[in-house]
């Protein structure tokens, strides 16, 4: 079957990177995308077949793409792949609006577009500033219109999580399934003994919540160790006592010991799946989670970790209190960890799409006899 890959946007790694490239390798296919930045993304991209739209020409887009997010629509409606056999999008954003014909259209839906449908929480997130969002704000409605009729011409939607399924059919009124994201399982293995530390590998941005652990490790006196930069740390620093330490950027090569030797990750924050709390019980280490999003479907709660039920200073303290009173198995958590290998990914994922183009065909084949 002739084959297209649709992305959003190629100008920040990301979860949805990890993604894309695993779709890539699995089907060497052309990915279409509404802009591509090569400076910013992987040497390996490069050898990508990437098309993109006439939005890769617009002034500033690869480091400020938000504000011209109401021309997405507009972009993605124009590109039409209705010469595939079989579309397979990417998509947080709007690259699901592609026009497909007869093509089978299969959404792998990281998130119902949340600058549309989470329109506070994005500006949050992203740190979009008050003019931006004053100027984005009145166009909210119509988009959103936009938005779900995009998604009523998709043939199948994929989840990566409980959290996201429930999403898609609460602002898209659709049904889907779900297959994990991928994870390099083979990278991370548990050691023969761990040290004292908690640990948080994180982007230091406000959402992510990270202030809650080091408040709360900081009333304790507990150790806690911290991988990750961004425009938060100024002030996680102001709120950090002396058994917090900042470790700022820490290359991928040196996660998997860092990981391996911390005595539990503390996961903060609400994400739709949430990637390094696998990475995690990989090494065989335990979690400390927020009871919601991704950490319900990654955790198994007093197997391979604890969740707290209020994002609060106050309930992940009391979770670490409770936590120093149990006992974890690595074998346990690295054995809940290989649900969610790469291999799982690339087995599900070709399954469902080939199971779906040949009820296409059988369909298409019933028609014309």
């Amino acid at each position: 079957m002739k084959l297209a890959l649709v992305h959003d946007w190629l100008n920040q790694m990301g979860g949805a990177e990890n993604v894309i490239e695993a779709m890539v390798e699995l089907y060497g296919a052309p990915v279409y995308t509404a802009m591509y930045s090569p400076e910013r993304m992987p040497a390996a991209y490069r050898a990508w077949d990437i098309r993109t739209t006439w939005m890769d020409r617009l002034p500033g887009i690869y480091a400020h793409h938000q504000k011209y997010l109401p021309l997405y629509p507009l972009a993605w409606g124009g590109v039409d792949l209705s010469d595939y056999d079989v579309v397979l999008s990417n998509k947080s954003g709007f690259c699901h609006g592609v026009q497909t014909g007869d093509a089978l259209h299969i959404c792998y839906c990281l998130a119902p577009t949340r600058y549309l449908w989470q329109f506070e929480h994005y500006i949050a997130r992203e740190g979009l500033s008050a003019a931006t969002a004053a100027a984005l704000r009145p166009m909210i409605g119509a988009m959103r219109r936009w938005d779900y009729a995009a998604a009523q011409r998709v043939d199948h939607f994929v989840a990566i999580s409980t959290e996201v399924r429930e999403r898609i059919t609460r602002y898209y009124d659709r049904d889907s399934v779900i297959i994990y994201p991928p994870v390099e399982v083979e990278h991370f293995e548990p050691a023969p003994s761990h040290d004292d530390y908690f640990l948080i590998v994180s982007r230091l941005i406000p959402y992510k919540r990270v202030d809650l652990a080091v408040q709360a490790c900081s009333e304790l006196g507990l150790p806690l160790r911290i991988a990750g930069s961004g425009r938060d740390a100024e002030r996680l620093r102001a709120l950090a006592g002396p058994t917090v330490e900042f470790l700022g950027y820490v290359p991928a090569e040196d996660l998997p010991g860092l990981y391996a030797r911390c005595r539990a990750f503390i996961f903060p924050g609400f994400e739709d799946f949430g990637i390094t709390p696998v990475e995690a019980q990989a090494a065989g280490r335990p979690v400390i989670a927020y009871r919601g999003g991704g950490a319900l479907d990654t955790v198994v709660e007093g197997e391979t970790g604890v969740f707290f039920d209020e994002q609060t200073v106050e309930g992940l303290r009391a979770a670490l209190q409770r936590f120093g009173e149990m006992s974890f198995s690595p074998a346990a958590c690295r054995a809940n960890a290989e649900r969610f290998d790469r291999a799982v990914f690339d087995r599900e994922l070709a399954a469902f799409v080939e199971a779906r183009y040949d009820e296409r065909a059988r369909l298409h084949s019933a028609e014309r006899t």
